[in-house]
């Protein structure tokens, strides 16, 4: 393993088996078509297999980048790949759902070959996202992934597909023009798009330092002015990945109309993205506009925790419920990160992961009955304890999960942010800490009305409860809900050291900024 390029390997093996699927895939009969499947449910797990390593070999007390690949590319950009103790565990939650993702697809029919490449290729994009370390391959990797989204949501979507597919490019590739023009013109002031310390005396985009005036960057100079608007470009492109409120609106009809396998990878990895680049970009890059922009983003977060609440309160299709309830989570994400401090951001780390898992789970659990009935309203169900009892129970931990359960990492998460936010903040923290209950009150109300009850639904009579497959899928995300739930720290313990180094820069850079404002006057 010392030998093998792992984070290359890692990021491109699912490309490579989609390519051979391209290649050598011939036909569409039911052979050929259980030959995809398991074609890339072997490509996933193996990927998974390979990941591991980047986990049990990494040095938690490093707060750097380790697993480092680089190479030139033409015009002096750079191939520049790692990871370090925030972007490793974005990894591995990618590759552990994309086996399950593939195994939660084996009853689709329709173009299967074409549908398993799209969720191949989209594995590699979503890797690259995580192990990039230039700031143009992190844009490839970040805009690319939007294509087989939204062919996935396109083709293989409910009956407005088109619709959604089109709104849900269209937002976030907008949203990320800006940021591409902050990169372009960061690229012509600094030289350099690495986002790590650079080989050969190189200095990367992240190693700067402070004056009243200028920021300067890479030992080019850029007015001070220009840092607040180069935030606001990052944000809006982050702030629409998430999404935040109110640029939020694709989400609900991309997740209706999208297939489950696809709903599990925009809630699950996606949306993590947006999270990731506010970690990765904003807090180090611009830390004078993120404090300056601080309370900005704190009404936002509260507003959409709130909210977005509210409005799935008052949902009747059980995944357009779930798709709210993921906006208002994300929105603890955004107050524990530009919380800045240590539990602010471990705590927004930790939720990023836990909803990850929870939920996934959840879109798999509608996707569970809407196989049986092909309906997602509420009032299609009713008593499904009766006939699913082991599907009455696994919805029942993922829904406790989401809620925020002590026992499970639903908790651990919305905990660590309200306790980072409270120093920072203490209102914020309140009206925050009100989302919790809003989320039990949405969740367990669209429990007891899908699973508790009579019976009385004649279509439901002859329902049937999960099977092997489906248990098996279900097993691994039980596991770490449960997991992360008692030990915390097997995440806080690899991502302490990095984070830590991010806020001692970040507050470096404020301090140094007060300083010679102080001294100027």
């Amino acid at each position: 393993m010392e030998t093998l390029p792992l984070i290359s390997l890692v990021t491109f093996l699912p490309a490579i088996g989609a390519a051979v699927l391209l290649i050598f895939q011939r036909g569409s009969d039911a052979m050929a078509q259980q030959s995809a499947r398991w074609l890339a449910l072997l490509t996933t797990t193996a990927t998974f297999l390979f990941s591991i390593p980047l986990l049990t070999g990494f040095d938690s007390a490093d707060p750097g980048f380790q697993f480092v690949e680089d190479a030139k590319w033409l015009g002096g950009l750079s191939y520049r790949m790692g990871v370090d103790g925030i972007s490793v565990f974005f990894v591995m939650l990618t590759t552990f759902l994309m086996p399950l993702v593939i195994a939660a697809s084996w009853q689709v029919e329709h173009r299967v070959k074409e549908y398993m490449v799209a969720f191949l290729l989209l594995e590699t994009l979503m890797i690259g996202v995580f192990t990039a370390l230039d700031l143009i391959l992190f844009y490839l990797f970040f805009e690319g992934g939007l294509i087989p989204m939204f062919l996935i949501i396109g083709i293989w979507g409910g009956k407005e597909r088109i619709y959604a597919a089109f709104k849900f490019f269209l937002y976030t590739f907008f949203g990320s023009v800006l940021m591409l023009v902050a990169m372009i013109f960061m690229y012509a002031q600094a030289g350099t798009t690495c986002i790590a310390a650079c080989p050969e005396g190189v200095t990367g985009l992240l190693d700067f330092a402070f004056s009243s005036e200028t920021i300067t960057l890479a030992g080019w100079s850029i007015p001070g002015g220009a840092q607040t608007l180069m935030w606001l470009a990052f944000f809006a492109s982050f702030a629409v990945k998430l999404p935040m409120w109110p640029v939020h609106t694709w989400l609900p009809d991309a997740h209706v109309q999208a297939p489950t396998a696809g709903s599990v990878v925009l809630a699950a990895i996606l949306l993590k993205m947006g999270g990731y680049g506010f970690l990765r970009f904003s807090l180090p890059m611009f830390p004078v506009a993120s404090e300056l922009m601080q309370d900005f983003v704190f009404l936002l977060s509260v507003v959409a925790i709130i909210y977005t609440s509210l409005v799935a309160l008052m949902q009747e299709d059980i995944k357009k419920l779930i798709a709210y309830s993921s906006v208002a989570h994300m929105g603890f994400v955004t107050i524990g990160i530009f919380a800045a401090n240590r539990q602010g951001v471990d705590g927004a780390i930790f939720q990023m992961l836990s909803h990850g898992f929870i939920s996934g789970a959840l879109f798999l659990c509608v996707g569970v009955i809407y196989d049986r009935m092909h309906t997602r309203e509420i009032e299609a169900f009713g008593g499904l304890v009766v006939r699913m009892p082991v599907y009455a129970l696994i919805f029942m931990l993922f829904t406790l999960g989401n809620v925020g359960l002590p026992g499970t990492s639903g908790f651990i998460g919305e905990f660590l942010t309200l306790a980072g936010v409270f120093q920072v903040n203490s209102w914020v923290a309140f009206f925050a800490a009100t989302g919790v209950i809003l989320s039990a009150a949405y969740a367990l109300w669209l429990y007891r009305r899908v699973v508790f009850g009579d019976l009385i639904k004649q279509s439901l009579s002859q329902i049937q409860d999960m099977t092997a497959r489906e248990k098996a899928i279900f097993a691994p995300l039980v596991v770490a809900t449960i997991l992360l739930g008692v030990y915390p720290s097997l995440v806080t313990d690899v991502i302490g050291a990095s984070v830590q180094s991010l806020l001692s820069g970040y507050e470096t850079a404020l301090s140094e900024a007060a300083t010679q404002i102080a001294q100027n006057r």
